[in-house]
């Protein structure tokens, strides 16, 4: 639960997003205060109208009439301007959190992916930007709007009599007790609600990303209970909120707005002989109740929204305000000409605590093809990640071209490092856009890089191409023709380096072997590193590294590792016995 002074600062931070809507915002609290001054003339004129002309209908009294109507209109017209502006203003303002939060996201290292689920990202950008702007579209304005009114109608009520401004005012201290009460008792419920939607948003995401596995492993009953455990605590929160805005909103407020008619009555039954007090009056400061205790139910009703804004704007800003940022590298800095590639007592770990990669020392040259084998856990993806700067390492040095690799800057890194996963990412969208990722490239390079890979002859038979739609992951897709489709994409953009990360681990052996063509030809050239699980995908490499607990237990050409008799030697020895069975 956040604290006042939390609530505050995050409340001052969303104002500070009102700046550059400065005109708009003026505009719009000035047709709210017009609004306001119109509902406190309408009863003014209703009560001169009731007091002089009630009695006698005549040409003035149906002007005043006219008037009376016309405020009305008045009234609605510039409540309509005002927030129709208020609504821009706010659609704006969510749109630039939205931005900065998506762009705060982008920046983030991969050990912030690594703690947070998919699902709470997805609900802090969607829905907590969405309660923002209920926030600004709704309740500023109402706040703004009671604001307004309960000022102007409070001098308007003490202009016309003292006394039964008096007896009104009475009654002010107890909605204040009101709205501090239910505020102190709602706030925990509400950050509890909040929090609960956005774990509904988690395990929704990853029971989506994973019904594959699910159904596998007959899974689903277990995930239907942890949902519809999480759904129903839900739902009890949602409840309790719902029980505290139906006790502490309209109904005592209302309440406190019957007393106040009865004290009016009752001053007026008791003492309008003699104080001369008349009914013109007594009908103006019923309605100037209805003004001054409206608002204040309105605002006290949208307590619990704005109270929902408050935690879901905390969340958004926790977002947009976090600095644990993928590695920095230079700002400029050389060009990589060669991409032969050195470690140099390399050290990692991504906790601090479990060391990775242990003092890893390693050297490959431009056109050279290595590779890494081992056990799940050795630190072969490891090597990787911190080669593309996915994570820093804690000690000794990582050299391309001779040059300290955090003397790159990161486009000239990332441009000239091309990876290919095990499990390749294809976008919504099209063939031709998937390998073009967005890079100043014609159709006639794309077309060329998908030839280059062979790729070209599974897309020519598509129904509409190069332009065919791609779903959500390239599910209509197989997997050698993910594969092949993410090789026309590294190609096109032409590294000097070739990352394969179990590129082949997934395919079947038939569609292995064009693969493998591909492969061949991508790396004619171009620095390879190789993470194989295959041994029969690197035979061919220059050198084999074998790793073991973060260290490197034996290196040297295929035929040399098996004539060590070592590790590689039982982990080959295996993987032929498993394919002759």
């Amino acid at each position: 639960m956040t604290s006042k002074s939390q609530q505050w600062q995050t409340f001052k931070r969303l104002l500070s997003y009102l700046k550059p809507y400065k005109l708009l915002t003026f505009f719009a609290l000035l047709l709210l205060l017009m609004t306001t001054i119109v509902k406190n003339v309408i009863p003014l004129v209703a009560s001169n109208f009731i007091d002089h002309f009630l009695a006698n209908l005549n040409q003035t009294a149906m002007l005043i009439l006219v008037g009376y109507y016309g405020l009305y209109l008045l009234q609605t017209l510039l409540q309509y301007l005002g927030n129709l502006l208020f609504a821009k203003v706010s659609f704006s303002i969510v749109r630039d959190i939205r931005r900065d939060a998506f762009a705060n996201m982008e920046k983030l290292g991969m050990s912030y992916f690594d703690q947070t689920p998919a699902g709470a990202i997805v609900s802090r950008i969607t829905n907590d930007t969405e309660a923002i702007s209920e926030m600004f579209s709704g309740i500023l304005a109402n706040f703004v709007s009671a604001i307004f009114i309960f000022v102007v109608t409070f001098y308007t009520m003490l202009g016309l009599n003292h006394g039964l401004t008096f007896l009104v005012s009475m009654l002010l201290p107890c909605i204040f007790i009101l709205v501090t009460l239910y505020r102190k008792l709602s706030e925990p419920v509400i950050s509890k609600t909040r929090s609960l939607l956005s774990d509904i948003n988690s395990k929704l995401s990853e029971s989506i990303e994973g019904i594959s596995i699910i159904q596998a492993f007959r899974q689903e009953e277990r995930l239907r209970q942890e949902f519809s455990d999480i759904n129903q605590e839900h739902m009890t929160y949602a409840n309790r909120s719902m029980a505290l805005d139906s006790l502490f909103l309209r109904p005592a407020m209302s309440l406190l707005k019957l007393l106040a008619y009865a004290l009016l009555m009752l001053y007026f039954g008791l003492s309008w002989q003699e104080s001369g007090v008349t009914a013109g009056l007594i009908y103006a400061f019923i309605q100037y109740v209805n003004r001054l205790f409206d608002p204040l139910i309105e605002v006290t009703q949208n307590f619990s929204t704005l109270q929902t804004s408050m935690v879901a704007a905390g969340r958004v800003f926790a977002l947009i305000d976090r600095k644990d940022y993928e590695p920095s590298q230079s700002a400029s800095g050389p060009i990589i000409t060669q991409g032969d590639i050195e470690f140099k007592d390399v050290s990692f770990s991504y906790d601090g605590k479990n060391q990775i990669l242990d003092k890893v020392s390693f050297r490959v040259k431009k056109g050279e093809t290595i590779a890494f084998v081992g056990s799940t856990g050795s630190g072969k993806s490891s090597i990787i990640n911190v080669l593309m700067r996915f994570y820093d390492f804690q000690s000794g040095q990582v050299l391309i071209d001779g040059r300290d690799i955090r003397t790159y800057d990161q486009a000239t890194l990332r441009q000239t490092i091309g990876l290919v996963l095990q499990d390749p990412f294809l976008y919504h969208g099209t063939i031709k856009s998937n390998i073009k990722m967005y890079q100043d490239l014609t159709d006639e390079d794309v077309k060329a890089s998908a030839k280059f890979v062979d790729a070209d002859q599974f897309i020519q038979k598509l129904p509409k191409g190069y332009d065919d739609p791609v779903t959500e992951r390239g599910s209509t897709f197989s997997t050698g023709q993910r594969q092949l489709l993410a090789f026309a994409r590294t190609v096109a953009s032409q590294p000097k380096i070739l990352i394969l990360d179990e590129a082949t681990a997934n395919i079947d052996s038939e569609t292995e072997q064009t693969v493998q063509k591909s492969l061949e030809k991508m790396r004619q050239g171009r620095t390879t590193i190789a993470i194989a699980h295959r041994l029969s995908t690197i035979q061919d490499a220059n050198c084999i590294y074998v790793l073991n607990k973060g260290k490197i237990i034996e290196q040297g050409s295929h035929q040399e590792l098996l004539a060590l008799e070592g590790t590689y030697h039982r982990m080959y020895q295996l993987q032929a016995g498993m394919m002759d069975n």
